[in-house]
């Protein structure tokens, strides 16, 4: 057996230097993409994505881009139908700046995509040369170098991790997908957990792949990890389904608790301060997110990172 075609799907929308260096990565792997389905948001009416990226990207494999406007972006719905515009038996999804770490990429992620009872594999996110100690610390604290195959059978001990998998790079198996009705077509964000949960609970596998590897990084402030945690929070708060009584805040004392150690290990103990300064935000913005049904709609939209979705709400 062997899988019968590879996609890729990539929402773009302002595509940078990370996402031309992301398609020139794709362009020499070992396991080339049969093809990328790239789904612009444009900036304005006057704006179409570049013939020079359509170029760069047909160079790793045939390409489709769909356009469309910013009042029409869904984490969850544009990455849901850019899935129909595939038929191929494993459908990759990424964000334009994860860059693949080398060539072998495509091959990693997708080598237990042929076993029936995987529904779902996602790579592991390295650390930028240019990153903060505290930027590294935390892609090693979510993406260690060990392979890991959940299911159901891992909720007591990993909790809510056990439906991570993350969409800035990740495989899909199309059977599965369409068996349990794809990503939800309207959120904010965790389209890819919400998933992840329908994989774990109708007894699907979930790997991660430490050995496929990608670059993606970002060193936040503090103002704003309280809007992306607020975001993920809302999600939480709107899907109890997927994680109502599951805690994540145990998690995140382990993860404060292992920052010391790491900062203290690299001889900058005094790191923690403005480490735990930044986690205070998170929290901040965790628990806004948690209870925003009872804040005014003037200060959700101050508080959201992805303010569009509110305008959409009804």
């Amino acid at each position: 057996m062997h899988i019968n075609g590879i996609d890729i799907v990539i929402p773009v929308y302002k595509p940078d230097d990370k996402f031309r260096a992301l398609l020139k990565g794709l362009a020499v792997q070992t396991v080339r993409p049969d093809k990328i389905i790239i789904m612009y948001t444009r900036r304005d009416e006057g704006d179409h994505f570049a013939p020079e990226l359509i170029e760069l990207a047909m160079a790793a494999g045939d390409t489709t881009v769909i356009e469309l406007d910013r009042s029409e972006f869904d984490h969850g719905g544009t990455r849901a139908e850019a899935f129909r515009h595939s038929t191929a038996d494993v459908i990759i999804t990424m964000t334009m700046d994860a860059v693949p770490y080398d060539d072998s990429l495509i091959e990693n992620l997708t080598r237990h995509m042929l076993n029936p009872t995987v529904g779902a594999a996602y790579a592991r996110q390295m650390p930028a040369e240019t990153s903060s100690l505290a930027e590294r610390f935390t892609r090693n604290f979510n993406y260690p170098d060990e392979e890991i195959c959940k299911s159901a059978g891992d909720l007591e001990q990993l909790g809510i991790k056990t439906f991570f998998c993350s969409n800035v790079c990740a495989a899909y198996g199309r059977d599965v997908y369409e068996k349990l009705g794809g990503f939800i077509k309207r959120t904010i964000f965790n389209e890819d957990m919400i998933f992840a949960h329908k994989l774990i609970m109708n007894g699907y596998k979930i790997y991660y792949e430490s050995d496929a590897r990608v670059i993606h990084t970002h060193d936040y402030s503090a103002l704003q990890q309280l809007h992306r945690n607020f975001d993920l929070a809302v999600s939480q708060a709107e899907h109890p389904e997927v994680f109502e009584g599951i805690s994540s805040e145990s998690e995140g004392m382990k993860y404060i608790k292992q920052a010391a150690h790491f900062f203290t290990e690299n001889g900058k103990g005094y790191l923690i301060i403005p480490f735990v300064w930044n986690c205070c935000f998170k929290y901040l913005g965790y628990i806004l997110g948690k209870n925003h049904k009872k804040l005014p709609a003037f200060m959700i939209r101050a508080l959201a990172m992805n303010k569009g979705y509110f305008d959409k709400r009804d």
